[in-house]
């Protein structure tokens, strides 16, 4: 007896629009942080809501997609790109804000893009399951990104000492990030190289 055939899925879904939403946001959160004032509170604050914006919507599109049955080929290739666009803009603009030193962006970058595109190279071929410290990377620099984003220097009188409180706590979970990154780093291609040798010759 043939099994059923699984109905194609339209890229035209809700999830895939929340992914296209997130790309879309990206060089608007530039924008705000960069285009004006760095040390501007009212653009600070935009380009966090931004931010909180696109990294709420990361997680409900693949919550609907999952528990819908939304996935598509689209969705599974936009998705770690639109995130990975997003913290990178991120990064940057942070770094030429003065928040994040330069060779802190470029280690995280040079890590992201390169798990990603071979993730995504070798999806067909290769599946490497999310591993938790990738999860707590994630939240490690969503949290960080975001109260670097927040003005914490930028506050004067009463809000002086919590602006630098704010600055500092984001400084610290920023190294926690850093260190995260570059162990999930290591665990993904630990794992990609042991299952390479594993996979039985063609």
């Amino acid at each position: 007896m043939t099994p059923p055939q699984q109905p194609v899925v339209s890229n035209w879904n809700l999830p895939n629009a929340l992914t296209t939403l997130r790309i879309v946001l990206v060089p608007v959160y530039g924008w705000f942080l960069l285009g004006h004032d760095h040390d501007s509170i009212l653009w600070r604050c935009l380009a966090y809501g931004v931010f909180a914006v696109a990294m709420i919507t990361d997680k409900i599109d693949g919550d609907i997609a999952r528990s819908r049955g939304l996935v598509t080929d689209f969705g599974k290739i936009a998705d770690p790109i639109a995130d990975k666009l997003m913290t990178g803009m991120a990064f940057i603009a942070l770094s030429v804000t003065g928040d994040i030193w330069w060779w802190v962006t470029i280690v995280v970058l040079l890590r992201e893009w390169s798990v990603t595109l071979l993730r995504l190279s070798v999806a067909k071929d290769v599946v490497i399951a999310a591993a938790q410290s990738g999860k707590i990377k994630t939240l490690l620099q969503v949290f960080a990104l975001g109260g670097l984003t927040l003005p914490g220097r930028q506050l004067t009188g009463w809000g002086d000492l919590p602006g630098d409180g704010l600055f500092y706590l984001a400084q610290a979970l920023l190294a926690g990030a850093v260190a995260m990154t570059m162990w999930s780093g290591y665990e993904f291609f630990r794992d990609f190289l042991r299952q390479r040798r594993q996979a039985p010759a063609v």
